[in-house]
């Protein structure tokens, strides 16, 4: 049996929570977004090695590292420190957050990657 003061106390619940479930959503798929970034830098630096690595110079590891990550090249920084008959590719990345609501809390974040290879000559 009800009482009569309990009428519409599961609305009154439902909209107090809503808001907290909804921003909750949007930090699972901003940390998703971000995951993904984080894999897709790991991925570039790897190409870029490869590249690198078979005597491509700079302008072509930078092409082999925007072209596997399909990242914007303006928030790319790649780096090429040869050395010691080997060749290192260190990859930065300014990973926006532009979910709503959550992306403006957190700001963007930088991914960076590095990845070895020896020379093939």
């Amino acid at each position: 049996m009800r009482r009569p003061g309990d009428r519409g106390q599961a609305t009154v619940e439902a909209a107090l929570l809503l808001p907290v479930v909804a921003v909750a959503l949007l930090a699972v798929i901003q940390v998703g977004l971000l995951v993904h970034a984080r894999v897709m830098v790991t991925h570039s630096a790897r190409e870029g090695v490869r590249v690198a690595a078979t005597g491509g110079d700079h302008g072509e590891v930078t092409e082999a590292v925007v072209a596997s990550g399909r990242l914007p090249p303006q928030r790319l920084e790649v780096e090429v420190v040869p050395g010691g008959g080997r060749v290192t590719v260190v990859v930065r990345f300014d990973a926006p957050t532009n979910v709503p609501i959550v992306g403006a809390l957190v700001g963007d974040l930088v991914l960076d990657a590095e990845a070895t290879m020896r020379l093939e000559r």
